[in-house]
């Protein structure tokens, strides 16, 4: 049996076709797991197959929150975001559901820094997280000038749905401090970029939603760095 569902796991990688033959006259499969807990479903969720996917849900009824040994569902084994929109918008995946070490699926992603997409879409489900903070944080003028006013968390310039938000547990704070409070100033080229977005009208496209995503990321990573550099002085 062991060797059978290996087998069945290989032929996901790229010839899914197959697997779904296969499981017609094996049905019983569709559920098992290697010694590891690893399942059809989470090499499907892997290698991006949403038909493997389909049938194993509808066809086989496999449970979409069939864990592993880690604990984790198969939303915690993709890599694209359109997988990742698959299972939470058409799989009823729980995007709630913690792992052993008592992680979510978005809070995995962005600790290990991998396929950011997919960690803001997931964060993104997160009540209260929006990236449009960022904005109404810095006071912007151009987004005031776009007919915005001062924006706050799920709002955007045009009263559509909030854009992304920044990675679950992350915020950015550039308002007005007093002076004694001041550290350095917000890095000026980051405010002007974060302006410059704000401005342009096609703010919700999903190329500008990704040039504000990429743009926030690497202040964080910048903001990060200068932590751990006053923790090693401070030690």
């Amino acid at each position: 049996m062991a060797q059978t569902i290996d087998r069945l796991l290989n032929l996901v990688v790229d010839k899914p076709d197959q697997v779904l033959q296969h499981l017609q006259t094996n049905p019983h499969l569709a559920s098992q797991q290697d010694r590891h807990g690893y399942s059809l479903l989470h090499a499907a969720a892997s290698y991006n197959h949403p038909e493997v996917l389909q049938a194993l849900l509808t066809t086989y009824s496999v449970p979409p929150n069939l864990v592993d040994e880690d604990g984790e569902t198969c939303l915690y084994s993709v890599e694209t975001l359109d997988m990742a929109k698959f299972l939470v918008e058409q799989c009823n995946i729980d995007t709630t559901h913690t792992n052993e070490e008592g992680q979510t699926a978005a809070e995995k992603f962005e600790q290990e820094g991998d396929y950011p997409e997919v960690a803001a879409y997931l964060a993104s489900l997160v009540p209260g997280g929006a990236a449009a903070s960022i904005l109404s944080q810095t006071g912007n003028p151009s987004a005031q000038q776009a007919g915005a006013g001062t924006l706050g968390a799920g709002e955007t310039t045009n009263g559509a749905a909030p854009p992304p938000p920044l990675p679950h547990g992350v915020k950015i704070d550039l308002g007005t401090m007093a002076e004694d409070e001041v550290g350095e100033a917000p890095d000026p080229e980051f405010r002007r970029r974060i302006d410059e977005l704000a401005a342009r009208p096609d703010f919700q496209s999903e190329e500008t939603q990704r040039e504000l995503r990429e743009l926030v990321q690497d202040a964080l990573g910048g903001l990060r760095g200068e932590e751990r550099e006053v923790r090693q002085r401070t030690s």
